[in-house]
């Protein structure tokens, strides 16, 4: 099982081969990138696991269940 360190290690690896492969290339809105990339599949993964649910969705992601709904028609989630 992935703990917390873990995750934080796979996201610092990424990270540091996008920087290595900007080879020395100036980097900008790497935050939102980030969060983008890392987002959809998380709110896609959590829906996947409670069937769908969105109030049950909402609680293990630790967001209010209007967020969620606006999260999901932002990134276009079907499930």
């Amino acid at each position: 099982m992935m703990n917390e360190t873990e995750m934080a290690r796979v996201v610092r690896r990424a990270i540091d081969g996008y920087f290595k492969d900007l080879d020395g290339e100036k980097a900008s809105g790497v935050y939102d990138m980030v969060i983008g990339s890392v987002e959809k599949p998380l709110l896609e993964s959590v829906l996947h696991k409670v069937r769908g649910n969105q109030s049950h969705a909402a609680a293990m992601l630790g967001i209010n269940r209007n967020t969620l709904r606006k999260k999901i028609k932002s990134y276009n989630i079907k499930f």
